[in-house]
């Protein structure tokens, strides 16, 4: 099965960590990052990521975040 997730936070450490720990976690950058502002200026951001899991089946309650 392919997961698909949408990480989205803060342009900050913590995003980047959030990120980071996925890709090592064997998840897979999907197109670019997406930046936007909110009116107060606080900048955020979003990145798709996918991962292939072989042997089990998709599930809608799962938590993909185990993965």
């Amino acid at each position: 099965m392919k997961l698909y997730r949408l990480i989205t936070g803060l342009d900050d450490s913590a995003f980047c960590h959030r990120i980071t720990d996925a890709l090592n976690k064997g998840w897979e950058l999907k197109g670019a990052p997406s930046v936007t502002c909110k009116p107060d200026g606080t900048v955020i951001c979003a990145q798709a990521i996918t991962k292939k899991v072989n042997g089990q089946d998709y599930k809608p309650d799962m938590k993909l975040s185990d993965y």
